[in-house]
């Protein structure tokens, strides 16, 4: 709860991962892959409700075994390919409105994005709490470095390169000399739950950006993913402790 406003966390887990199948339950250095965004939720005291909506029975028991909620299971119509994630969260916060409980803040934790921090979910909460005369939703993004648009080029009809965007490749300048651009990142989206069931998504003229650092903002698809966030993962101390040196650097 944040200045007496309740806080859901939604943590989306269907079955049948086509990209790197059993992906939600595989382990990942020691832990279920959904143990995760569950951890982070559990270590966050903004949290009042973790829920995983999920139509997989193996997912819903370790999902429970590391601590969130199954109040109900996901229907089949939305667990195919096409289901959409809104369509998810309306029906879960319906079911839970159901059942008399009711919630101001609903933040989104997905699966693919393990490297997600309890201080984030905390941070995301009280930048969004503290600017609701400006915004009624933040969602991680972080910054566009080595795949900037400026160097995107497409094949054309003679199989020469030519740039996406209207540049000239001599004159493209230096990357540092480039106008910062972020990404949707999809690793935390938190928005007031009356905003969220207005628009039907976390994007929109009122999101704020919670800006993610690039080893954050990596995301499991298939298994090079996988391999790369083991990595980081694994060298977690190191990669911190470079971020505070070059913190440091710049003050």
């Amino acid at each position: 709860m944040i200045n007496n406003k309740k806080v859901l966390v939604i943590i989306p887990a269907r079955g049948g991962s086509k990209g790197l199948v059993g992906k939600n339950i595989k382990n990942l250095c020691g832990k279920p892959l959904i143990g995760w965004p569950i951890q982070a939720a559990k270590n966050c005291t903004l949290v009042d409700k973790i829920v995983v909506s999920t139509d997989d029975s193996d997912i819903a028991k370790i999902a429970l075994t590391e601590g969130a909620e199954i109040p109900f299971m996901r229907p089949d119509q939305l667990a195919k390919d096409t289901s959409s994630t809104i369509s998810v969260i309306e029906y879960t916060l319906n079911q839970l409105s159901d059942m008399g409980e009711i919630f101001e803040y609903c933040i989104l934790l997905e699966p693919t994005s393990p490297l997600t921090e309890n201080s984030d979910i905390e941070k995301a909460l009280q930048i969004l709490d503290s600017n609701l005369e400006i915004a009624d939703s933040i969602v991680g993004v972080s910054e566009v470095v080595s795949a900037h648009p400026v160097f995107d080029n497409r094949i054309g009809a003679s199989d020469l390169i030519e740039p996406f965007l209207e540049v000239d490749y001599s004159n493209v300048g230096r990357r540092q000399e480039l106008e910062k651009l972020y990404f949707f990142e999809g690793s935390i989206y938190v928005s007031t739950v009356a905003a969220l069931q207005q628009n039907q998504s976390f994007y929109h003229d009122r999101t704020l950006p919670y800006i993610v650092p690039k080893w954050k903002s990596f995301e499991i698809d298939d298994i090079v993913d996988f391999v790369c966030i083991e990595a980081i993962i694994n060298n977690l101390s190191r990669i911190k402790e470079d971020a505070d040196e070059r913190s440091r650097a710049m003050e």
